[in-house]
């Protein structure tokens, strides 16, 4: 759950620094006072979008830091982006007078997105404005969605629908574009069955190339070679004579001055080494011959090479990868023009699509009926008794989003037929509704901290009094924070903030304070009595908290 938030420089707050506690904490002040610069403040720190608007007049940066006990259900996430695993999280945010934002996890530089993923599992926001997003049929959609925990087979129905699409797209394109694939199919032939003539092997370029300069060059290679075995080996005049005689006597003189050993070795090296050149070139000049019969035909295999590379506008070298490309090209064409092929695969996707959004339809139906029960009974304790809430699935085509649209139905009294939300409730009611809705998503969730911006706008009374409990309950099983307006709710909560402004030095600064018995008493009895407060609302808010 969330232990501490630290604010600096946001907005009109200079610096603050809240401690929480578990269960259900509410948040009051004058309109205007800062009360939701809170959750503006806490979302920052949980990866959403910032500029440098958010930025307190003449500040350098904005910085705000949130402190999480860290839940057993997040190690594993933290393991995968190799961040410590601590028992506390550290989730930090600077923004820039510039607009730029740097994000931190224990003191970890992470991603916004990577903030976000972290967040998502920590906190879940209520705004005040959830009751209008929630006459949208997508919002309505998703909250079904979520609600029923399957949301990760409607992102299946989605991906199956793209899927779906891609195979028909590619079928399409195959028949209206048949002409145009046959002829480019026959180029490609062609071009093949011309290559396959040829028979190029890989690197035959370079070994006939080698072969023709040898054979091309075979009477000056015989005649070099066997000139260099005469200066070498011969009976006058010899390299090898020369040697033999200057070792002989070298070798007579080592027994007056074995300084001479180094030379003769030298000289019996060289010896060695010309008799092995001697032997080499004998070996050489065996297998060497005038083979101008080979000339011709390798002149004639080079010559047909060159002509195809020409045609193809290609180096030599390079045409047994244009063979091997050509290949491939054909191989994709005839892919693209097998229809029936390209019809199976479409009526594959559609079969994996159907049977997935089948399965959405049947989850839908289920979480349907269980939201519907919730919502209806939550509304008779809303002051809407006797009101029915009804979740429609109504058959449509198929699309990205399943085989059914969904839409939320009320109302508002006994006897009369439910409608689409948007068309007959009030904006009392559709407070109400939405409230009911958040709390009941909120009994699933699985994320210790829940927080609620004003999303009691629109009731008051007894209502309000129904309010405070749903979210004092809610506080039972997980951390609440709600920032409310009504003196109903904040009676509720087991601990109370006052968010109030003050101005000084031509600056407006917001003030954030835990109140005391006494300070809930005077807090509630001005939410109760506006700004004068009387003994008389002073006892009522007395009434209200100890109740």
């Amino acid at each position: 759950m969330l232990r501490t938030l630290h604010i600096r420089d946001f907005v009109i707050v200079d610096q603050a620094e809240i401690q929480f506690e578990a269960g259900f904490t509410v948040f009051s002040g004058e309109t205007g006072a800062g009360k939701s610069i809170l959750v503006d403040a806490l979302s920052l720190a949980l990866g959403a979008r910032a500029d440098a608007g958010v930025l307190r007049e003449n500040a350098a940066r904005s910085d705000i830091t949130a402190i999480f006990d860290a839940p057993a259900s997040v190690q594993s996430w933290l393991r995968e982006q190799e961040l410590d695993t601590e028992d506390s999280l550290i989730l930090r945010r600077v923004i820039d007078n510039q607009g730029r934002s740097r994000a931190f996890i224990n003191g970890v530089p992470v991603t916004l997105a990577q903030l976000r993923e972290l967040g998502e599992q920590l906190v879940d926001i209520h705004g005040q404005h959830a009751h209008q997003s929630l006459l949208r049929p997508a919002s309505q959609r998703d909250l079904l969605d979520a609600q029923g925990g399957h949301l990760p087979l409607a992102r299946q129905v989605q991906q199956a629908w793209q899927q779906w699409q891609a195979a028909e797209k590619a079928l399409a394109q195959a028949l209206q574009n048949a002409a145009a694939l046959a002829e480019e199919r026959e180029r490609l032939e062609w071009q093949i069955s011309e290559l396959d003539q040829l028979a190029l092997q890989p690197g035959e370029w370079d070994t006939l190339s080698n072969e023709h300069n040898r054979l091309a060059h075979a009477q000056a290679l015989l005649e070099g070679a066997g000139q260099a075995l005469a200066a070498l080996d011969s009976e006058e005049s010899s390299a090898g004579q020369a040697l033999n005689a200057a070792g002989h006597q070298i070798q007579a003189l080592l027994r007056h001055d074995h300084h001479l050993q180094g030379i003769y070795d030298a000289i019996e090296s060289a010896r060695i080494s010309v008799s092995e050149a001697v032997s080499d070139l004998n070996s050489y000049l065996s297998k060497l011959e005038l083979e101008p019969e080979r000339l011709s035909q390798t002149e004639q295999r080079l010559s047909a090479i060159f002509d195809a590379a020409r045609k193809f506008k290609v180096e030599p070298e390079n045409l047994a990868d244009l063979h091997q490309s050509l290949r491939a090209s054909l191989d994709a064409s005839q892919a693209a023009a097998d229809t029936q092929a390209l019809a199976e695969s479409a009526q594959a996707a559609e079969k994996t699509y159907l049977e997935l959004a089948r399965q959405l339809s049947k989850a839908r139906q289920k979480a349907g009926k269980a939201l519907a029960k919730a919502v209806t009974a939550a509304m008779q304790t809303l002051a809407m008794q006797g009101g029915r809430f009804d979740v429609s699935l109504a058959a449509c085509p198929a699309g990205a989003h399943g085989l059914e649209t969904v839409e939320f139905l009320v109302a508002g009294h006994a006897g009369t037929t439910p409608r689409p939300l948007a068309k007959v409730a009030s904006g009392g009611e559709l407070a109400r509704i939405s409230l009911a809705l958040s709390v009941i998503a909120s009994q699933a969730a699985r994320v210790p901290t829940l927080i609620f911006d004003e999303v009691d706008t629109g009731v008051g009374g007894a209502v309000a009094e129904v309010v405070g409990r749903l979210l004092r309950e809610l506080g039972e099983r997980h951390q609440v924070l709600c920032v409310t307006h009504l003196p109903q709710v904040a009676a509720r909560g087991a601990h109370h903030y006052e968010v109030s402004k003050s101005t000084a030095n031509a600056s407006t600064l917001s003030k954030i304070q835990a109140l005391d018995e006494q300070g809930r008493v005077n807090e509630v009895a001005r939410m109760l009595g506006g700004l004068k407060i009387t003994d008389t609302t002073r006892k009522h808010a007395r009434e209200m908290l100890s109740s």
